[in-house]
């Protein structure tokens, strides 16, 4: 017989093991090769002593002389709050009472939830690890009721519960918690539920971001090869500014090898993991389709598939921006964390927890944590590259 006791015991002895397995290794090939570590946490925070430079105490002189002079060293601390990532699943209690007199019936509806929530993950997760943390998904250019027009729908998906800022970071109140019901891919526009909306209620320039995600996601490559401070530190210092550069155009293989030259002579940081979008990817294929050769294939861990540059995995991400690829040492970065994925449990040790009012109830997975790269000067980034 199937109870909620039961259901409890199966999400805490079984699924969790699995979930966490699947939401760290299984739902994006960057993600799964950057470490997890819950070193440099402290409280709220992850805090991380970082030096700037060398020691200046090397030198050579004669056999009577002065022994050289320490140089000492100087550090520059990073600083980022842990991220609250969670992670939702939904029973109805029809469907609970419906399997409560078949184990089979109840174990394949608790695998679509979480194949369900492993596939929103790869999603959402994915998406951030391209993100600055501010969460942004598009901005609004046209509002026709419900019907949004927006700068770029690339990052959203219907069934998304959503928000909407003003420029400034505000949230707008009257329109929080929406549902996309449809996305149009072609024409950028998107349509939620609700009552309906308008340029005086969502002005043009609002900003749209996943529910309650406003400034609060994982710091991603977005912020890392950005102007602004990172980590609560200024640019000023060498080892925070990336190599970058722009307007690349054609693709080539001299283009790949100088940048990851340059990254290594510059910052000492070895290139091991190449992600781009796809249509650089193609560009890239097109390139040594014409010498007749085609880039070996290697396999990631997690099971994904990559081509390879020189040992090197190049991997196409559907979040990657247009025209752009990374060059990245994830032996830099780092995922802090309190702790790995977790089940919510309420008082009493419940993890299953019916929706007050409604005939459903609901189990959430959580994780603080925070993304942190140690040496953003051993990353690169070519972009404005002719796609395919």
């Amino acid at each position: 017989m199937v109870t909620l006791q039961t259901a409890d015991n199966a999400l805490k002895s079984f699924y969790l093991d699995a979930m966490t397995d699947a939401l760290n290794l299984k739902i994006n090939p960057l993600l799964a090769q950057i470490q997890r570590t819950t070193a440099n946490v402290v409280g709220k925070d992850v805090r991380k002593t970082v030096r700037v430079g060398v020691n200046g105490g090397i030198g050579a002189g004669s056999e009577t002389g002065d022994l050289p002079t320490s140089g000492g060293g100087e550090y520059v601390q990073f600083v980022a709050t842990l991220k609250n990532l969670y992670g939702t699943i939904e029973i109805s209690d029809k469907a609970l009472r419906a399997s409560a007199n078949s184990e089979g019936a109840f174990v394949n509806l608790l695998n679509e939830e979480m194949s369900s929530l492993v596939k929103s993950a790869s999603f959402n997760f994915g998406r951030m690890l391209f993100g600055d943390g501010k969460g942004r998904l598009g901005k609004v250019l046209e509002v026709n009721e419900n019907t949004i027009t927006l700068s770029s729908t690339k990052g959203i998906l219907e069934g998304m519960i959503v928000g909407f800022c003003t420029a400034g970071g505000a949230a707008i109140a009257v329109a929080q918690k929406r549902k996309v019901l449809s996305v149009d891919k072609a024409n950028s526009t998107i349509v939620l539920d609700g009552a309906a909306l308008n340029t005086t209620l969502l002005p043009v320039n609002s900003m749209l971001y996943l529910q309650d995600s406003n400034r609060n996601e994982i710091t991603g490559l977005g912020a890392i090869f950005s102007t602004n401070a990172l980590y609560g530190v200024e640019r000023t210092h060498s080892v925070m500014q990336p190599y970058m550069k722009t307007e690349v155009g054609e693709i080539t293989e001299n283009v790949i090898q100088t940048a990851i030259d340059a990254i290594e002579e510059n910052s000492g940081s070895q290139v091991n993991f190449i992600v781009c979008s796809w249509g650089v990817r193609r560009a890239l294929a097109e390139y040594f389709k014409q010498f007749k050769t085609m880039l070996p294939t290697m396999e990631l861990e997690g099971g994904f598939h990559a081509m390879s540059f020189n040992g090197i995995p190049i991997v196409a991400d559907r979040f990657c921006p247009e025209g752009t690829m990374y060059l990245l040492n994830t032996d830099d970065f780092a995922v802090h964390q309190l702790c790995d994925w977790q089940w919510l449990e309420s008082e009493d040790g419940k993890i299953l927890k019916q929706v007050a009012g409604k005939p459903v109830y609901t189990a959430t997975l959580v994780k603080y944590a925070e993304l942190m790269c140690d040496r953003p000067s051993g990353q690169g980034m070519l972009s404005g590259i002719t796609e395919a």
